[in-house]
């Protein structure tokens, strides 16, 4: 009984000796064009360079390969896509939870959470939690996302509007500020800080903990950038002062 096993298919080029056509489109080592020469002519280019032929479009007629240098090639290649990960941003979902009838202290906690979601360019999804027969009263969790929607209007917009979900209600709010740009900014501003404290050595705690902040928002974006898709979520960590 035939049984194939198959391995892993590869992705690199195929360079010198590993080609096997009897004729390949030549490329020199600026770009210029060299013309269709014998494969053994396009080797012989290669040795007299002291260069690399590399098969770059393998699906033409003839192939078309380049004399280049491969291993710097592919070191470029490399550092052209880690820079190219690092400025990349995928979207993050925060979610805060709240009461209907949440104490003006908690809430302005919550809300301070939300700003800084909001200037890291997240989004942020907002849900109130209903219990007993506060689920009788929607209006109250409707009022509390207005609210907040407005308190944070200069950062963020209403995605998604309020909607009953069994017995929550929920609204997204959608930053004015994309990802990238917040990144950039946190890390032009990082940079500048680092350079007032090497100038001032006293600086203050204050100043350090800030830099803290900057230095959270650059790391999510370079992990939201290698793992994809995120989500966190904040637990209300106080209860309604008062029962309906």
């Amino acid at each position: 009984m035939w049984c194939y096993r198959g391995g892993s298919i590869s992705t690199e080029p195929r360079i010198n000796d590993r080609i096997r056509v009897p004729e390949v489109r030549l490329v020199g080592p600026s770009g210029e064009q060299v013309g269709i020469v014998p494969l053994a002519k396009a080797l012989e280019l290669a040795q007299e360079y002291d260069l690399d032929l590399v098969e770059v479009a393998a699906s033409a007629r003839p192939p078309v390969c380049k004399l280049m240098d491969y291993g710097k090639f592919k070191y470029e290649s490399a550092m052209k896509a880690r820079e190219a990960r690092k400025n990349q941003a995928h979207t993050v979902i925060k979610e805060m939870k709240l009461r209907p009838k949440i104490d003006p202290h908690d809430y302005d906690t919550k809300k301070g959470h939300v700003v800084r979601f909001l200037k890291q360019g997240d989004k942020v999804k907002i849900t109130i939690m209903f219990r007993g027969r506060e689920q009788s009263r929607p209006e109250l969790g409707y009022r509390l996302l207005q609210r907040l929607a407005t308190d944070v209007e200069d950062l963020g917009f209403i995605e998604s509007n309020p909607k009953q979900d069994g017995r929550n209600m929920i609204m997204v709010l959608g930053p004015h500020k994309k990802k990238t740009e917040a990144m950039a900014e946190a890390r032009e501003a990082q940079a500048v800080r680092k350079a007032e404290a090497k100038a001032n050595p006293g600086k203050s705690q204050n100043a350090a903990e800030i830099d803290e902040v900057d230095e959270d928002i650059v790391d999510d974006g370079d992990t939201a950038a290698d793992e994809g898709i995120a989500e966190e979520t904040v637990e209300a960590s106080a209860e309604a002062s008062s029962q309906v």
